[in-house]
């Protein structure tokens, strides 16, 4: 059966969408049928890092949720982007100014109903369509579409950075929402300015994470320049398959796959 992942963060410019891209993929890469959809209404910005020309998409997630039409007519056939491997697919937010303000006057109904759509998607994508992965990628914060797609998850990939506001507000996240939800969760350190590649020292930074926020860590991300410069021309899991950051990404695929986070 295949598994439902959110990546979520307190605020944005944490390196969420980035993260969600490569992981998924990561598991196309390994044959997997996976697609990653664009929660972030507000803001959204999968279609950028994914560099797909917006005048080609027909269809947007907005469409879908507002009951338009279905799931199929969204998903966009990425594979080309990582030929010989598995399938790629992506539903986009649109990011039109217009589409942008209408999301922010939907009332508590149109919520119920976008919550009974997103739901919906396990069925029509992992039962009917076969997929192994489904990547939501949310807005920040404490959106209506982040706690939808939260409480859909089978597993929630938080980040955050070393900026003290993040840090904090991250923590507070963490203690007063999360703790309301049995999920599966894992804190990645994204953007760090050194990291230690001995396993003592690792090892004793998953504890003062898990003892810190209350969640295992998933992983840590160095600062790399040259990844932050990429978006929209690589893959980093096709493109650059010897990077640091490719290994290091596919090692928390490893973990969310095993269910090795604890």
């Amino acid at each position: 059966m295949g598994k439902i992942v959110a990546t979520h963060s307190y605020k944005g410019g944490t390196g969420k969408t980035s993260l969600s891209v490569n992981l998924a993929a990561t598991f196309v890469k390994q044959g997997k049928k996976v697609a990653i959809c664009d929660l972030d209404f507000r803001a959204p910005s999968l279609f950028a890092i994914l560099n797909h020309d917006c005048k080609k998409v027909e269809t947007w997630l907005n469409d879908y949720l507002n009951g338009k039409c279905e799931i199929g007519q969204v998903l966009i056939d990425l594979s080309e982007r990582i030929p010989n491997a598995g399938k790629f697919y992506a539903g986009l937010a649109n990011p039109s100014t217009q589409a942008m303000q209408d999301m922010t006057t939907k009332d508590r109904k149109w919520e119920m109903r976008a919550l009974g759509r997103i739901l919906d998607l396990r069925k029509l994508l992992i039962v009917e369509q076969k997929f192994d992965y489904i990547f939501f990628d949310t807005s920040p914060g404490l959106q209506y579409s982040s706690l939808n797609a939260i409480v859909t998850a089978d597993f929630v990939v938080v980040t955050t950075t070393g900026d003290c506001s993040d840090v904090n507000g991250t923590k507070r996240m963490l203690a007063d929402f999360y703790s309301m939800f049995e999920k599966k969760t894992g804190l990645v350190l994204n953007k760090v300015t050194c990291s230690s590649n001995k396993n003592d020292d690792d090892a004793e930074l998953a504890k003062v994470v898990k003892e810190d926020y209350k969640v295992p860590l998933l992983g840590v991300l160095p600062c790399f320049c040259d990844v932050k410069e990429a978006e929209g021309r690589f893959l980093f899991p096709q493109d650059k398959p010897d990077h640091l950051f490719t290994k290091i990404i596919a090692e928390m695929a490893s973990k969310i796959e095993k269910n090795e986070v604890t």
